[in-house]
C-alpha cells in the first residue's frame, strides 16, 4: 500500500484532516496503527476516539478440523455490529487464515485476503465503513496429531461463530464414537464449568497466591485460634484447587462423579486430555 493510499484510509478512520494524516504517516513510518494514535495524541483525530473506546462485544470463531483446531476473538463495541453480515463475512474468512498461521498474530495481520488485501487493510476498511472500534483479540491453536480435537461453541451468532468457544485435545489411538462423544461433552463440561488448569498443580501461581490472600484476610477476622485458622485455611485451599482443576472437577453431566472417574470409566488404556482452550467475549 503506497502512502498515499494509507493517508486516504486514515482519513477515513480518524476523519482527520489530509495534512495531518500526511504527517502522522510521515511520523509512523507507514504504520496505520501508530499513525492513529500520534493522531488521537494530538487530539486531532475525530473518529480516533473510536479506538480508544471500550471493545467489549464481539465474537469467537473456531476453524479447523480434528487434527488442528483454531479460534480466534475478534471485539468490537455492539452487539448490533456483532451480528453485522460484513463483520460476519469478515470474521469468517480471518478465522480461516487465523488457522494457517496457526495463531500468529503478526503474520496473521499480514496475510493477504480474498480481496488481495492484507487483514490490517481489510480491518481499517471495516472499522471506516462500520463506524465502530474493532480489534483483534486472543487466538490459539491446538495440533494434536496423536489423537483428536473437538470444539464446542455456545450462543452461536451463526455457523462457527459465537459468544463463547472451548477447544479441548484428547491423546488417543481410539478414535471410536465413545471417544468422540466424551470429547464432545468434555467441551460442553468446560464452558459450563470454566476450569483453570488440567490438574491442581497445574493452576497458576498468581492465582492461588490471590486466592489465599483473600482466605487469609477472611479468617483474620473470625476469631478463631491460630490452629484452627491454619486448618481451615488448608482445607479451603484444597477445595479451590479441587474445584478449579478440570480432573477433580464434578461432572457437568453427573455431578457425583468426577470427571477423572468419566474417563477412567471409559476403559481405554492410552486415553489422556492433552490440552484445552476456553474463551468467552467479555471474560
Amino acid at each position: 500500500m503506497s502512502d498515499i493510499e494509507k493517508v486516504k484510509k486514515l482519513r477515513e478512520v480518524t476523519g482527520a484532516g489530509f495534512k495531518d494524516c500526511n504527517l502522522a504517516i510521515k511520523e509512523s513510518n507507514g504504520d496505520l496503527d501508530k499513525a492513529v494514535e500520534i493522531l488521537r495524541v494530538k487530539g486531532i483525530s475525530k473518529a480516533s476516539k473510536k479506538m480508544s473506546r471500550d471493545a467489549k462485544e464481539g465474537v469467537v470463531v473456531v476453524s479447523g478440523d480434528d487434527t488442528k483446531t483454531s479460534v480466534i476473538e475478534v471485539n468490537c463495541e455492539t452487539d448490533f455490529v456483532a451480528k453485522n453480515d460484513d463483520f460476519i463475512s469478515f470474521v469468517k474468512e480471518l478465522s480461516e487464515l487465523n488457522n494457517k498461521t496457526n495463531s500468529n498474530l503478526e503474520e496473521l495481520k499480514v496475510t493477504k485476503m480474498k480481496n488481495g488485501q492484507t487483514v490490517d487493510d481489510n480491518l481499517v476498511a471495516l472499522i471506516a465503513k462500520i463506524g465502530e472500534k474493532i480489534t483483534i483479540g486472543k487466538a490459539k491453536t491446538i495440533q494434536n496429531s496423536n489423537g483428536m480435537n473437538n470444539h464446542y461453541l455456545h450462543t452461536v451468532v451463526k455457523d462457527n461463530v459465537a459468544k463463547l468457544a472451548v477447544m479441548v485435545s484428547l491423546d488417543t489411538k481410539d478414535n471410536s464414537d465413545i471417544v468422540k462423544n466424551f470429547s464432545k461433552q468434555l467441551s460442553m463440561h468446560i464452558a459450563a464449568s470454566n476450569p483453570l488448569a488440567l490438574e491442581a498443580g497445574s493452576i497458576d501461581e498468581e492465582i492461588i497466591k490471590k486466592e489465599q490472600e483473600l482466605v487469609t484476610e477472611e479468617l483474620k477476622n473470625s476469631g478463631k485460634p491460630d490452629d484452627i485458622a491454619k486448618k481451615i485455611s488448608l482445607g479451603k485451599m484444597n477445595k479451590f484447587k479441587e474445584e478449579n482443576a478440570l480432573l477433580t472437577q464434578a461432572w457437568v453431566m453427573e455431578p457425583k462423579k468426577k470427571v477423572q472417574d468419566v474417563l477412567k470409566e471409559l476403559s481405554i488404556a492410552d486415553l489422556k486430555i492433552k490440552e484445552f482452550y476456553r474463551i468467552k467475549i467479555g471474560e
